[in-house]
């Protein structure tokens, strides 16, 4: 499955529909207040494992043959993908081993152990969790499911997006966050087949801005070190999501850590809804200033939920 189109982000669709949820979208007046647009936001916070990631997990896994089934997933990430692969990876009865950085928080380690996923620490940089992958797929036969540079993922994620525009057809702007692209490129793909002429836009934490680096410079570009609040937007952009942002997306707006934390904390207060830093990172973006807005109607995807209280952005430490 090479080709990304609107019919294939359908067909996920039509494949996954039974088991994920259709996330609501809410609206506030007192937001459309602040930003002087129309907001409407798909609360992917409330998505199975709290996460859009398990829209694209679960239409990977189902696409599987029996026989590679049978030898189980496995995959790297810093916890939302984890977690979803291993909960998609449980639906099937399939072994899933999960690489994760030694740094993830207990709490995301937590989660996939919840849904039995199988997990080996590694340091944290992209090529110890690359080569920590590819040696239990050469040890187990596993199947690799890449947490964004994957087509099955990518039209997984372009689900949420569809369903946001068969729920509020006429929006204008449609926003995201981004870290290896593969939510971006979905609802890229998405949004233009639905709707050619909507405008698609990201935001990305400054600390890791290499999507937006490189969008800028027309070519992949890494950022050495990049370091956010948002730890699940800290992916290198991938090698096949690129292509189609470059393509498909009309700008990445770069947004300060302050605005990430603030946004988190205003959503708490004004949706009264969990957003962790990373889902937040697109509303960010809005209430930043960052992206041309005004008297638009404008949709907005909060990606996850999986908000550690533990390191809420504005709480103490715990030792």
């Amino acid at each position: 499955m090479n080709e990304i189109t609107i019919g294939k982000i359908r067909e996920a669709h039509d494949r996954i529909r039974g088991r994920i949820r259709r996330t609501p979208v809410l609206t506030s007046a007192r937001l459309d207040e602040l930003s002087g647009a129309s907001l409407f936001f798909k609360c992917e916070n409330f998505q199975k494992t709290g996460a859009f990631k398990a829209r694209g997990a679960l239409n990977a896994v189902l696409l599987l043959g029996e026989a590679e089934a049978a030898r189980g997933v496995a995959t790297h990430s810093s916890g939302n993908h984890a977690a979803a692969l291993s909960w998609a990876a449980g639906l099937r009865g399939i072994p899933a081993h999960v690489v994760m950085p030694r740094t993830a928080s207990r709490f995301k380690l937590a989660s996939v152990e919840r849904y039995g996923g199988r997990i080996t620490l590694c340091e944290p940089t992209h090529k110890a969790r690359e080569e920590a992958a590819a040696r239990i797929v050469r040890e187990t036969g596993a199947a690799l499911i890449h947490p964004y540079n994957d087509p099955r993922i990518i039209v997984g994620q372009g689900t949420a997006a569809l369903e946001f525009l068969e729920d509020v057809p006429d929006l204008d702007v449609i926003l995201c966050p981004v870290g290896g692209g593969g939510l971006l490129s979905g609802t890229a793909i998405a949004a233009r087949g639905v709707k050619p002429g909507i405008k698609v836009l990201a935001g990305e934490p400054e600390g890791a801005a290499d999507a937006s680096l490189s969008f800028s410079l027309g070519e992949r570009r890494p950022v050495e070190h990049p370091a956010s609040i948002a730890d699940g937007l800290l992916a290198f952009v991938g090698d096949l999501t690129f292509p189609i942002i470059r393509r498909q997306v009309d700008g990445i707006a770069v947004v300060s850590e302050e605005a990430i934390v603030a946004a988190v904390r205003q959503l708490l207060e004004v949706l009264k809804i969990a957003v962790e830093p990373s889902g937040a990172v697109a509303y960010a973006a809005v209430a930043e200033k960052r992206v041309g807005i005004a008297g638009k109607r404008v949709g907005i995807i909060l990606s996850g939920g999986n908000l550690d209280l533990d390191r809420a952005p504005w709480a103490k430490p715990v030792p």
